[in-house]
Protein backbone atom coordinates (compact mmCIF):
# COMPACT_ATOMS: atom_id res chain seq x y z
CA UNK A 1 0.00 0.00 0.00
CA UNK A 2 1.39 3.37 -1.28
CA UNK A 3 2.16 6.07 1.51
CA UNK A 4 -1.39 7.77 2.03
CA UNK A 5 -3.60 6.22 -0.32
CA UNK A 6 -6.63 5.48 0.88
CA UNK A 7 -6.35 8.73 3.58
CA UNK A 8 -7.50 12.20 3.42
CA UNK A 9 -5.77 14.78 5.20
CA UNK A 10 -7.86 16.96 7.62
CA UNK A 11 -5.65 19.52 9.71
CA UNK A 12 -2.89 17.54 10.92
CA UNK A 13 -4.48 14.25 11.28
CA UNK A 14 -5.60 11.33 8.85
CA UNK A 15 -8.71 9.64 8.17
CA UNK A 16 -10.22 6.76 6.00
CA UNK A 17 -11.64 8.40 3.02
CA UNK A 18 -14.44 5.75 3.68
CA UNK A 19 -16.03 4.24 6.44
CA UNK A 20 -16.32 4.17 9.60
CA UNK A 21 -13.56 3.88 12.48
CA UNK A 22 -14.97 1.33 14.76
CA UNK A 23 -15.90 2.29 18.52
CA UNK A 24 -13.11 0.01 20.01
CA UNK A 25 -11.09 0.99 22.72
CA UNK A 26 -7.52 0.90 22.03
CA UNK A 27 -5.56 -2.17 23.23
CA UNK A 28 -2.57 -1.27 25.50
CA UNK A 29 -1.06 -4.50 25.94
CA UNK A 30 1.70 -3.21 23.44
CA UNK A 31 2.92 -0.44 26.41
CA UNK A 32 3.38 -2.25 29.57
CA UNK A 33 3.24 -0.77 32.92
CA UNK A 34 1.66 2.23 31.05
CA UNK A 35 -1.73 1.77 32.04
CA UNK A 36 -4.06 -0.62 34.44
CA UNK A 37 -7.25 -1.62 34.74
CA UNK A 38 -9.41 0.38 37.71
CA UNK A 39 -10.67 -2.53 39.05
CA UNK A 40 -9.21 -4.38 40.72
CA UNK A 41 -5.55 -3.16 40.01
CA UNK A 42 -5.67 0.35 40.55
CA UNK A 43 -8.35 0.27 43.23
CA UNK A 44 -6.63 -1.67 45.03
CA UNK A 45 -3.60 -0.04 45.23
CA UNK A 46 -5.49 3.14 46.41
CA UNK A 47 -7.36 1.34 49.16
CA UNK A 48 -4.03 0.20 50.27
CA UNK A 49 -2.01 3.24 50.55
CA UNK A 50 -5.22 4.67 52.59
CA UNK A 51 -5.69 2.05 54.60
CA UNK A 52 -2.10 2.79 55.73
CA UNK A 53 -2.30 6.31 56.44
CA UNK A 54 -5.92 6.22 58.31
CA UNK A 55 -4.16 3.77 60.22
CA UNK A 56 -1.03 5.88 61.27
CA UNK A 57 -3.24 8.89 62.15
CA UNK A 58 -5.24 6.69 64.31
CA UNK A 59 -2.04 6.19 65.75
CA UNK A 60 -1.10 9.14 66.31
CA UNK A 61 -4.31 10.39 67.74
CA UNK A 62 -4.11 7.91 70.28
CA UNK A 63 -0.68 8.57 71.31
CA UNK A 64 -0.93 12.37 71.38
CA UNK A 65 -4.47 13.49 72.20
CA UNK A 66 -5.99 17.13 71.19
CA UNK A 67 -4.60 19.43 73.75
CA UNK A 68 -8.02 20.80 74.92
CA UNK A 69 -8.48 24.14 76.72
CA UNK A 70 -10.24 24.96 79.57
CA UNK A 71 -13.84 25.37 79.11
CA UNK A 72 -15.27 28.86 77.19
CA UNK A 73 -15.86 31.27 79.63
CA UNK A 74 -18.19 34.41 77.54
CA UNK A 75 -17.19 36.62 80.86
CA UNK A 76 -13.56 36.15 80.39
CA UNK A 77 -12.43 39.60 78.44
CA UNK A 78 -8.82 38.72 79.30
CA UNK A 79 -8.39 35.48 77.06
CA UNK A 80 -7.18 36.27 73.69
CA UNK A 81 -7.61 33.21 71.04
CA UNK A 82 -5.54 32.04 68.13
CA UNK A 83 -6.76 30.28 65.41
CA UNK A 84 -5.33 27.00 63.57
CA UNK A 85 -1.76 27.53 61.73
CA UNK A 86 -3.04 27.70 58.63
CA UNK A 87 -5.17 30.81 59.45
CA UNK A 88 -1.80 32.39 61.13
CA UNK A 89 -1.12 34.83 58.05
CA UNK A 90 -4.31 36.31 58.26
CA UNK A 91 -4.36 36.81 61.94
CA UNK A 92 -0.87 38.92 61.54
CA UNK A 93 -2.17 40.44 58.59
CA UNK A 94 -5.24 42.07 61.18
CA UNK A 95 -2.20 43.19 63.50
CA UNK A 96 -1.07 45.92 61.07
CA UNK A 97 -2.11 49.31 61.01
CA UNK A 98 -3.39 49.55 57.19
CA UNK A 99 -5.20 45.86 57.86
CA UNK A 100 -7.13 46.13 61.68
CA UNK A 101 -9.41 48.86 63.24
CA UNK A 102 -11.43 51.04 60.94
CA UNK A 103 -9.32 49.35 58.14
CA UNK A 104 -10.21 45.66 59.15
CA UNK A 105 -12.88 45.42 56.06
CA UNK A 106 -8.93 45.71 54.08
CA UNK A 107 -7.31 43.22 55.71
CA UNK A 108 -10.36 40.69 56.16
CA UNK A 109 -11.64 40.71 52.28
CA UNK A 110 -10.16 43.05 50.47
CA UNK A 111 -6.50 41.82 50.11
CA UNK A 112 -7.23 38.13 50.89
CA UNK A 113 -10.00 38.68 47.52
CA UNK A 114 -7.54 40.87 45.48
CA UNK A 115 -4.59 37.76 45.83
CA UNK A 116 -6.98 34.96 45.25
CA UNK A 117 -8.72 36.90 42.34
CA UNK A 118 -5.42 37.30 40.94
CA UNK A 119 -4.01 33.41 41.24
CA UNK A 120 -7.84 32.95 39.85
CA UNK A 121 -6.98 34.44 36.92
CA UNK A 122 -3.48 33.09 36.15
CA UNK A 123 -4.46 30.32 33.95
CA UNK A 124 -6.98 32.85 31.70
CA UNK A 125 -3.84 35.64 31.46
CA UNK A 126 -1.03 32.98 30.62
CA UNK A 127 -2.50 29.67 27.94
CA UNK A 128 0.80 28.52 27.22
CA UNK A 129 1.55 24.91 26.93
CA UNK A 130 4.90 24.79 28.72
CA UNK A 131 5.32 23.23 32.20
CA UNK A 132 9.17 24.37 33.04
CA UNK A 133 8.67 27.08 35.27
CA UNK A 134 11.13 29.49 33.76
CA UNK A 135 9.25 29.22 30.36
CA UNK A 136 6.25 30.93 32.09
CA UNK A 137 7.20 34.07 34.40
CA UNK A 138 3.90 34.81 34.96
CA UNK A 139 2.30 31.92 37.06
CA UNK A 140 5.35 31.32 38.36
CA UNK A 141 5.99 34.66 39.88
CA UNK A 142 2.28 34.73 41.01
CA UNK A 143 2.59 31.61 42.92
CA UNK A 144 6.34 32.58 44.49
CA UNK A 145 4.60 35.65 45.57
CA UNK A 146 1.67 33.75 47.20
CA UNK A 147 4.08 31.63 48.86
CA UNK A 148 6.48 34.38 50.12
CA UNK A 149 4.05 36.55 51.70
CA UNK A 150 2.19 33.39 53.58
CA UNK A 151 5.47 32.00 54.44
CA UNK A 152 6.27 35.55 55.75
CA UNK A 153 2.71 36.06 57.79
CA UNK A 154 2.86 33.04 59.08
CA UNK A 155 6.63 33.57 60.16
CA UNK A 156 5.73 36.93 62.12
CA UNK A 157 2.49 35.66 63.82
CA UNK A 158 4.55 32.27 65.51
CA UNK A 159 7.56 34.73 66.74
CA UNK A 160 5.47 37.42 68.22
CA UNK A 161 3.19 35.81 69.87
CA UNK A 162 3.61 35.26 73.63
CA UNK A 163 2.91 31.17 73.53
CA UNK A 164 3.17 30.86 77.03
CA UNK A 165 0.90 33.13 78.39
CA UNK A 166 -1.21 31.26 75.57
CA UNK A 167 -0.93 27.88 77.07
CA UNK A 168 -1.58 29.15 80.40
CA UNK A 169 -4.59 31.02 80.15
CA UNK A 170 -6.25 27.93 78.03
CA UNK A 171 -5.07 25.55 81.18
CA UNK A 172 -7.71 23.91 82.28
CA UNK A 173 -8.26 25.05 86.41
CA UNK A 174 -9.59 23.41 89.04
CA UNK A 175 -12.82 24.52 90.29
CA UNK A 176 -13.44 25.87 93.71
CA UNK A 177 -16.25 26.23 95.57
CA UNK A 178 -16.95 29.16 97.15
CA UNK A 179 -19.80 31.22 99.24
CA UNK A 180 -20.36 34.38 96.78
CA UNK A 181 -22.48 35.40 99.43
CA UNK A 182 -19.75 35.77 101.57
CA UNK A 183 -18.29 38.91 103.04
CA UNK A 184 -14.41 37.97 102.45
CA UNK A 185 -16.24 37.75 98.41
CA UNK A 186 -18.10 41.09 98.16
CA UNK A 187 -14.71 42.38 99.27
CA UNK A 188 -12.69 41.08 96.36
CA UNK A 189 -15.07 41.96 93.92
CA UNK A 190 -15.73 45.40 95.25
CA UNK A 191 -11.95 46.60 95.48
CA UNK A 192 -11.77 45.48 91.93
CA UNK A 193 -9.71 42.25 92.55
CA UNK A 194 -12.09 40.83 90.38
CA UNK A 195 -11.40 42.85 87.06
CA UNK A 196 -7.31 41.25 87.25
CA UNK A 197 -7.98 37.98 89.12
CA UNK A 198 -11.51 36.75 87.43
CA UNK A 199 -14.48 35.91 88.53
CA UNK A 200 -13.96 32.44 90.34
CA UNK A 201 -9.95 33.21 90.65
CA UNK A 202 -9.24 32.04 87.48
CA UNK A 203 -6.70 34.89 86.60
CA UNK A 204 -6.20 36.91 83.55
CA UNK A 205 -3.97 40.00 83.89
CA UNK A 206 -3.70 38.57 87.57
CA UNK A 207 -2.49 35.54 88.39
CA UNK A 208 -4.90 32.39 89.49
CA UNK A 209 -5.74 32.74 93.69
CA UNK A 210 -6.54 29.20 93.68
CA UNK A 211 -3.66 26.86 95.43
CA UNK A 212 -1.56 29.95 96.04
CA UNK A 213 0.25 28.43 99.40
CA UNK A 214 0.39 31.66 100.55
CA UNK A 215 -0.37 32.74 104.28
CA UNK A 216 -2.47 34.96 105.48
CA UNK A 217 -0.23 37.50 105.89
CA UNK A 218 2.00 37.32 102.90
CA UNK A 219 -1.61 37.85 100.62
CA UNK A 220 -1.73 40.95 102.62
CA UNK A 221 1.44 42.36 102.41
CA UNK A 222 1.07 41.27 98.33
CA UNK A 223 -2.11 43.29 97.99
CA UNK A 224 -0.48 46.50 99.70
CA UNK A 225 3.28 46.30 98.81
CA UNK A 226 2.94 44.85 95.63
CA UNK A 227 4.74 41.10 94.52
CA UNK A 228 8.71 40.82 94.22
CA UNK A 229 7.85 39.78 90.88
CA UNK A 230 6.12 41.97 89.41
CA UNK A 231 2.81 40.86 88.59
CA UNK A 232 1.04 43.03 91.05
CA UNK A 233 2.21 46.62 91.75
CA UNK A 234 2.08 48.10 94.90
CA UNK A 235 -0.62 50.41 96.05
CA UNK A 236 -3.44 48.94 94.62
CA UNK A 237 -5.40 47.93 97.84
CA UNK A 238 -7.45 51.15 99.28
CA UNK A 239 -9.58 49.26 101.34
CA UNK A 240 -9.52 49.37 105.59
CA UNK A 241 -7.20 46.67 107.55
CA UNK A 242 -10.45 44.89 108.64
CA UNK A 243 -11.04 44.26 105.00
CA UNK A 244 -7.66 43.31 104.06
CA UNK A 245 -7.59 40.88 106.97
CA UNK A 246 -11.13 39.50 106.10
CA UNK A 247 -9.75 39.70 102.52
CA UNK A 248 -6.53 37.47 103.02
CA UNK A 249 -8.18 35.09 105.25
CA UNK A 250 -11.22 34.38 102.61
CA UNK A 251 -8.24 34.05 99.54
CA UNK A 252 -6.56 31.69 101.87
CA UNK A 253 -8.96 29.66 102.16
CA UNK A 254 -9.06 28.43 98.64
CA UNK A 255 -6.41 26.57 99.17
CA UNK A 256 -7.12 23.03 98.30
CA UNK A 257 -5.81 20.14 100.17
Amino acid sequence: MQRGKGMKFVGDSRIKASGKMPNVPKDYSEYPGKTEAFWPNFLLKEWMIGSIFLIGYLIVTVAHPSPLEREADPTDTMYIPVPDWYFLSMYQLLKYQFASGPFNIVGALVMPGIAIGALMLVPFMDTSKERRPFKRPLPTAFMLLAFAALFYLTWESVENHDWEAAKTQGAIREEVEFDMESEGYEIYSGASCITCHGNSFEGGLGLPLVNTGLTVEQIADIAVNGSENGKMAAGLWDGTDEELQVLSEFIESLNKE
